[in-house]
């Protein structure tokens, strides 16, 4: 058998990410592959830099994208700040604390796991009480828009408390960014981390990352080797850095980081607050679609994540059977549920050019379709 070109079917993502790439950023894709050290796609990054600390909304000098998904932001982070002498506390509401959890024992530092109900913010309290019982904590880690579950915890709340006791802070706005209320520098985030694929909806392989000043010294300050050379930022700081002539790392991925960059500038064009109230207005249309079709969301609603929409999967309804109707019929996909939920929720994204009121008007018709058969 011949094996013949790849054609991809035309979905609605509505899922958990990736999410719809807007035809701008998929038409940046194609445009012609230049050198990674070319002064033209330099001056590119310079911009791209610059767009991120906008969405970012932060000074950080230290402001890039890892050539890789979101997960390898997260372990750039850790590896890079955290050392095997190191006590982190780690709160855990969904999946992707857990993996945060991974990192550290990987590392070999002391964790201090402070378990909170998944589905649920982050409890402040907790965490409060975690850092008076463990004063010799350095770090406090944890997911700003737990993906898993569609809850939203207070990131500023929490980095304050970690400041109180003189932590660095390592958040994950993966599913974030863009999309809700995030501010770097006033709400003294060391370091963050998020993903191409969800609010900025640009295809998925980058993730956007920021080190503070006081990250950033002790990362070229810390005295072992970090543990992953493609993640060792003391080697990437002078490739992204701007100042003065750019050293070697890795070939970049050109066309991907052209697309970055057209998602980015529609992000500025929007205005960043247009998209979090987008988001928003979004959501609400949709919660109350979702209502009236007898669908519960986990989350409750002053806690609730407006571009990732977990909901209880009815009794007696079957939960493939529903999504593959979707899928074929409609060509909508939405996504399963993830560790304590698989099984029994959907989550149906909301994110960046997702967003939208046809997606939206489709999404309900479609669930309400597939339910009633």
């Amino acid at each position: 058998m011949t094996i013949q070109s790849f054609f991809p079917p035309q979905r609605t993502l509505m899922g958990p990410g990736p999410s719809d790439v807007s035809p701008r950023v998929l038409s940046a894709l194609a445009r012609p592959t230049i050198g990674h050290l070319d002064p033209c796609f330099v001056a590119m990054m310079d911009e791209v830099k610059e767009l991120l600390q906008y969405a970012f909304q932060t000074k950080n000098k230290f402001t890039m994208a890892v050539s890789a998904p979101g997960s390898a932001g997260m372990e750039a982070c850790f590896v890079n700040l955290i050392t095997p002498s190191d006590t982190v506390v780690v709160c855990v509401n969904g999946v992707f604390g857990m993996r945060m959890i991974e990192n550290v024992k990987r590392i070999g530092a002391k964790l201090v796991a402070v378990e909170g109900e998944w589905g649920r913010a982050v409890d402040p309290k907790t965490l409060e009480d975690a850092l008076k019982a463990n004063p010799q904590a350095n770090f406090v880690a944890f997911v700003h828009a737990e993906t898993s579950t569609g809850a939203l915890s207070d990131a500023k709340t929490l980095c304050a408390i970690a400041k109180q006791h003189d932590c660095l802070t390592i958040v994950d706005a993966v599913t974030s960014l863009g999309g809700v209320e995030l501010r770097v520098d006033e709400w003294q985030i060391d370091a963050v981390y998020s993903g191409s694929q969800k609010c900025l909806s640009c295809v998925p392989g980058l993730s956007p990352v920021s080190f503070s000043d006081k990250a950033a010294e002790v990362i070229q300050n810390r005295g072992v080797a970090v543990q992953s050379w493609f993640l060792d930022q003391t080697l990437v700081m002078g490739y992204w850095s701007g100042e003065g002539k750019r050293s070697y790392h890795h070939t970049a991925p050109v066309n991907s980081l052209y697309a970055l960059h057209e998602s980015l500038v529609m992000l500025q064009n929007e205005g960043l607050e247009n998209s979090w109230a987008r988001h928003k207005t979004m959501h609400d249309k949709l919660s109350i679609g979702l209502r009236d079709l007898g669908l519960d969301f986990i989350v409750p609603a002053d806690e609730r994540l407006p571009q990732l929409n977990a909901v209880y999967i009815p009794e007696g309804i079957d939960d493939v059977k529903v999504r593959q109707f979707l899928l074929n019929e409609y060509n909508l996909e939405i996504g399963a549920g993830l560790g304590a939920f698989a099984g029994k929720a959907w989550r149906i994204g909301l994110m960046g050019y997702a967003a939208r009121n046809e997606n939206v008007t489709l999404c309900l018709a479609a669930l309400k379709e597939a339910l009633q058969q």
